[in-house]
């Protein structure tokens, strides 16, 4: 079997050291731009992202590349805790969840793809151009005129895919929320706050501010790289709605966020110091009636571009990738796409939505409205929210996003047996 990845993220990689190990190891990856460099800030990778990572060999590399996060903890707007819970190996996931740069995590997802799969396997300044069906095939176009012919071809081009743009041509930019996410990285003294290891998210559900560490290893001069991302209202319409790398200046963040100094940090320094800093406004794509199309089909943003909230968006394209290459690689090429389709689109669907509706971050915004001024002696937190109302929120969330400790601990992997009864053998369509 020939799968044409198009894309070169973290989706379309993880597909193709997917399909390898599934036993698909004729893969090629078009990606647009000339040269893959480590872009971007950070990101988190849930257990379920993790899981899969670690059966493609890759859990060495995982536990140097950034921080094993122990505690996720949401605070209001005044530093007053709300919700606090373990993360990863603590909260009792037999595998962890990870703070890492995103650039870095796609630059081992590149090495470990063409060192399994060959030099060649991605092609750079491959811009595709459009695709048409053959006979028994699809032959992918490029804008330099050269064709790469396959028997699959996966979209896993992102927000502003030109897979998604053929099959949906009058779909039109990313809908914007009217809010803008400003990410950065800062090097802060170490531990950075918390002990470390731990993400915060502080805000009243339309202003936020988010920070988790990098990295756990201080550098010569005492610290470590911190990751944050102040969100709020824009004032004007966004000149680039889905473009990540926007530079922006921390001046403009400040005159937001110049007063948000709690006890555990002081956001102005960590935005004033920044060695980073782009704008991101908040777009995401509408749920989709259907990914497949024939012999092709969507993976990761291509397919579901979702806000950032609840640190779902490469994990659940690295989630696709795993249930894709396993069901190409055990059942008949129609059947696979469709069942791919049918385990992935509901509950890829199902998180859009709920990001949309904040997901468990929603805690901030319920807890400002119910108290905009802060918990009081007289009147608490749980006069204001619950114990029960915040654990409900966070296991609904699990449940809908795919990781709940109990589900994913038991649930069966992902990988292919070379001795699996139903495998097509060869891999062939």
């Amino acid at each position: 079997m020939r799968v044409v990845v198009a894309g070169g993220g973290i989706g379309g990689l993880a597909a193709a050291l997917s399909l390898h190990a599934a036993g698909i190891d004729r893969v090629t990856v078009l990606e647009a731009a000339p040269e893959i460099r480590p872009l971007g800030v950070g990101i988190n990778l849930l257990p379920h992202a993790t899981r899969e990572l670690t059966e493609l060999g890759l859990a060495d590399e995982l536990a140097e590349l950034g921080v094993a996060t122990a505690r996720l903890t949401y605070f209001n707007r005044h530093g007053q805790e709300i919700w606090s819970e373990p993360r990863g190996l603590a909260a009792g996931y037999h595998w962890p969840q990870y703070s890492v740069h995103r650039g870095a995590l796609q630059m081992l997802l590149l090495r470990a793809v063409r060192e399994r799969l060959g030099a060649d396997a991605v092609r750079t300044g491959a811009v595709v151009a459009g695709y048409e069906d053959l006979p028994g095939a699809v032959r992918v176009r490029l804008h330099d005129g050269t064709r790469v012919d396959g028997d699959v071809l996966v979209g896993a081009d992102g927000i502003r895919s030109a897979v998604r743009r053929r099959l949906f041509p009058a779909e039109g930019p990313p809908p914007w929320n009217g809010l803008v996410l400003w990410r950065g990285t800062t090097r802060v003294p170490h531990p950075a706050f918390l002990g470390g290891r731990t993400m915060v998210m502080a805000g009243d559900g339309t202003e936020k501010f988010v920070a988790y560490p990098l990295a756990d290893v201080p550098d010569d001069d005492g610290r470590v790289l911190l990751n944050w991302i102040a969100e709020r209202p824009l004032d004007t319409p966004p000149p680039a709605p889905g473009d990540w790398n926007r530079p922006a200046e921390p001046a403009a963040i400040l005159r937001h966020f110049g007063d948000w100094r709690f006890d555990w940090l002081d956001v102005p320094a960590v935005i004033s110091g920044a060695e980073t800093v782009f704008e991101y406004p908040m777009v995401d794509r509408d749920p989709l009636p259907q990914w497949t199309h024939g012999r092709v089909t969507l993976l990761g943003d291509a397919a579901h571009a979702m806000y950032p909230i609840g640190s779902n968006g490469a994990s659940q394209a690295i989630l696709d990738a795993r249930v894709l290459a396993h069901a190409l690689a055990t059942h008949p090429l129609d059947e696979a796409l469709a069942g791919y389709e049918a385990q992935r689109r509901p509950a890829t669907t199902a998180i859009q939505q709920a990001n949309r509706g904040l997901g468990p971050e929603v805690v901030m915004r319920i807890v400002h409205e119910r108290a905009p001024d802060g918990f009081t002696a007289d009147r608490g937190l749980d006069h204001v929210l619950t114990a029960q109302e915040r654990e409900d929120i966070a296991s609904a969330y699990k449940r809908t996003a795919g990781f709940d400790p109990d589900v994913l601990n038991s649930r069966p992997s992902y990988s292919v047996s070379a001795h699996a009864s139903n495998r097509v053998p060869g891999g062939r369509a």
